[in-house]
């Protein structure tokens, strides 16, 4: 089944891979559920069945106008665990793909769900405001929406190199990662890579902490530029009751990439 239909009719591409326990890895802006490709092998050979899937908007998925909010996000994990009739599932979900967890088990409960791992998640909130002190100022997404209208490519080849920690001197990932991830994220519509930093940027998962009723492991790390760790990461693991926290110290946002490794043995260790 390469395709699901979310409850618009958007067209969700599909993969799902193996036989044991399923494990649902949902995936970050601006990327396509391929991003997963070091946890996929490592989760298909430790035994687990893998779905992936990308978000609508990117990757293979349908290239709708509108629909690109969290409530909407949600449905579509939705549709994708009972178009599969999914149970005793856990859900991993990278940066955005966080939110969409938290606010799937808000919306839809946990009755499918036997786990949840948050890595370098947006969960939390990310907005600065007087309740949020420790989050980014408004005008950074503002001014990310600006050079993705003004030059989309040229924007994705700059914003790979700080997801990933590339500098002058530091280079945790090859040429070829950073080719890969533009690939992948110039696969998108332009509307959706636009809408979708109002979505993550802008959107206060809080509320939703209290839905998680389930096993949660948090890993962030404390070099990550992208989703800083105390108003989401750190946030997210005190306010979700018996959620562990590890923190990576000095890694970057793409950790699934700079320490593919360590991530993992942390996921396995978890979901075992």
């Amino acid at each position: 089944m390469a395709y699901i239909e979310a409850k618009d009719g958007t067209q969700l591409h599909v993969k799902d891979m193996g036989q044991g326990r399923p494990v649902v890895l949902i995936h970050g802006w601006p990327l396509t559920g391929d991003m997963f490709e070091y946890q996929t092998v490592a989760l298909l050979e430790a035994g687990f069945r893998v779905i992936t899937y990308d978000r609508r908007g990117f990757g293979q998925s349908g290239h709708p106008a509108t629909g690109y909010t969290y409530d909407v996000f949600a449905d579509d994990l939705a549709a994708v665990l009972d178009g599969l009739d999914l149970k005793d599932v856990s859900l991993v979900g990278f940066s955005m793909g966080g939110g969409e967890i938290a606010r799937y088990l808000s919306r839809h409960g946990a009755s499918r769900i036997s786990k949840a791992v948050l890595v370098a998640s947006v969960a939390g909130y990310l907005l600065k405001d007087e309740s949020n002190p420790d989050g980014v100022d408004a005008s950074v997404f503002e001014d990310m929406k600006a050079q993705i209208r003004k030059d989309r490519f040229a924007f994705l080849q700059s914003f790979s190199k700080s997801f990933y920690g590339v500098g002058l001197l530091s280079h945790p990932v090859s040429q070829g990662v950073l080719d890969w991830s533009f690939v992948l994220g110039v696969m998108a519509s332009p509307k959706a890579t636009i809408d979708c930093v109002d979505a993550f940027g802008k959107t206060d998962f809080r509320p939703d902490f209290k839905a998680f009723t389930i096993p949660t492991l948090v890993i962030h790390g404390t070099g990550d530029n992208t989703v800083p760790i105390d108003p989401t990461g750190r946030a997210a693991a005190k306010a979700i009751s018996g959620a562990r926290l590890v923190e990576y110290e000095g890694e970057p946002h793409g950790l699934f990439a700079t320490v593919p490794d360590r991530l993992n043995k942390d996921l396995l260790d978890f979901l075992r």
